[in-house]
């Protein structure tokens, strides 16, 4: 099918779904896509089981393989949606909350790292290099999954922000640490001597790509509000902005700096700065709408899409179970993600109660995620690597994100619960 046929069929799906879901189900919108998702793949899945001679599953397989999600996230949808996150989050509000965000963006990305990769090295037999590139993958949070959750969860401001700030970072934090591993773990015999890494060239990498990005999404966002402060044309500034998102992160992927991390420092500069300093009251009002808009849509897509992802998963007894116990093991890291941080910064400052539970469970797992294992080389060890992955992935968007909330509520009326 050609790309154009592909949009369109997607974009019908997620309409047709969100309808179902509204109508019948009303979840929140993503979760609630994805669900419909799901028991759709099930579905044919089921039908072809029963009827193989209809080769439905296989139709369906064949158009999902068509679709490269990994590129399609990672290269085209992905800076847009954090673009759009950064957009709505306060750089005022984030300011209050920076050294625990930051704390978790990196120390908690790296110790979860380590414990899921060790314990899945353990759990599997894996390698240990090649297991830490599941923990790598797995350990940030998703700002799609989480972002789209807050919305609807009445969570404290100030947890809220830890949570919203350290999702938009975390995962370029992650996806370096990751292509690091993946270079290590995966390396040709022949090219062995040439892939040895010292822990400092690890970390000038690191910095490379994350304080590139950094600077590159600040250079461009200011770059582009001061365009925006000599114009006063509400479709020409949305033009812009989209401009921005779709043409910063082409850039930064040129220059091999953080794609990830430079859209959202250009979105968060935009909706503050941009916003107060920058664009009339009508303008302010069309950027926000629009952006909103385009949220809207391609979260829809985007979780239509991961339930779809079924159809490449290796359903096979010992991987499913692996990928049960895989569950444990993400709830693990992000427990010690959150809590280590937090007890480093719990003698110099206050913290809301229940903060460590609310943000260990609100840490949810989402398409980027999947995207990075899709992304993985061919090996022996990648259909479980992809099918843990999006078991966990599954399991959080859809048990995590209906919970949250609750949790919140409870923890709100029994202080005491830490």
């Amino acid at each position: 099918m050609a790309v154009l046929q592909i949009t369109s069929l997607l974009i019908v799906l997620a309409g047709v779904f969100g309808a179902i879901n509204y109508l019948f189900l009303k979840l929140p919108s993503a979760i609630g896509i994805l669900i419909v998702a799901l028991v759709t793949s099930f579905g044919l899945l089921g039908v072809d089981y029963v009827w193989p001679g209809l080769g439905i599953a296989d139709s369906v397989r064949g158009m999902v393989a068509s679709i490269d999600f990994s590129e399609t996230l990672l290269e085209g949808m992905l800076g847009l949606l954090l673009f759009a996150g950064a957009l709505h989050v306060k750089t005022s509000d984030l300011r209050r909350e920076w050294l625990a965000v930051l704390l978790m963006a990196t120390l908690g990305v790296a110790l979860s790292t380590f414990v899921i990769g060790v314990g899945f090295s353990w759990l599997t037999g894996m390698p240990l290099l090649t297991a830490l590139v599941f923990g790598a993958l797995i350990s940030p949070t998703d700002p799609v999954a989480v972002l789209g959750v807050l919305r609807e969860a009445d969570l404290p401001k100030s947890i809220e922000t830890k949570i919203a700030g350290e999702s938009l970072f975390n995962d370029g934090v992650g996806y370096v640490v990751f292509l690091i591993l993946v270079g290590l773990a995966f390396a040709q015999p022949g090219e062995h001597a040439q892939e040895t890494t010292s822990f400092l060239d690890m970390l000038l990498l690191f910095i490379q790509e994350a304080g590139g990005g950094a600077l590159l999404g600040l250079v461009l966002g200011w770059l582009t509000f001061r365009v925006m402060r000599r114009i006063d044309d509400y479709a020409l500034e949305v033009l812009l902005t989209l401009g921005l998102a779709f043409g910063g992160y082409e850039l930064a992927v040129a220059l091999k700096v953080s794609a990830p991390i430079m859209a959202v420092c250009a979105g968060l500069l935009i909706g503050d700065v941009g916003a107060a300093k920058g664009m009339s009251e009508e303008t302010r009002k069309y950027v926000d709408a629009f952006w909103q808009m385009v949220d809207e849509i391609l979260n829809a897509v985007l979780f239509l899409m991961i339930g779809f992802e079924v159809f490449a998963v290796a359903f096979d007894g010992n991987i499913l179970l692996t990928g049960i116990a895989s569950i444990m093991l993400a709830l693990a890291g992000r427990l010690v993600a959150v809590a280590v941080p937090i007890s480093i910064l719990r003698p110099f400052r206050n913290f809301d109660s229940g903060v460590i539970r609310i943000m260990s469970w609100g840490g949810l797992k989402g398409g980027i995620s999947v995207a990075l294992a899709l992304s993985l080389p061919d090996s022996e060890w990648k259909p479980l690597i992809l099918t843990s992955t999006y078991i966990v992935v599954v399991f959080s968007i859809v048990v995590q994100g209906l919970t949250i909330a609750k949790l919140a509520n409870r923890v709100g009326r029994h202080p005491d619960l830490i």
